[in-house]
């Protein structure tokens, strides 16, 4: 785990050539290593769209209940 603390105007040097420096902080900040916050907006993505199974057993179950 990498774990970084800069404050306000601080930098931190990536390479030779990359530069990140805190401008500003507002309220909480979720920071992410990039590799793992694209597994979660798929994990996420995923959750979110159910299945062909689920849509139809809901289906099945809204029809159910208006019998």
């Amino acid at each position: 785990m990498l774990v970084l603390s800069r404050r306000v105007g601080e930098s931190i040097v990536i390479g030779d050539d990359i530069k990140v420096t805190v401008l500003e902080v507002r309220g909480d900040v979720a920071v992410h290593r990039e590799e793992l916050w694209r597994e979660l907006e798929e994990a996420n993505r995923a959750s979110a769209s159910p299945s062909d199974s689920v849509i139809a057993d809901l289906s099945r179950a809204v029809s159910a209940r208006r019998d």
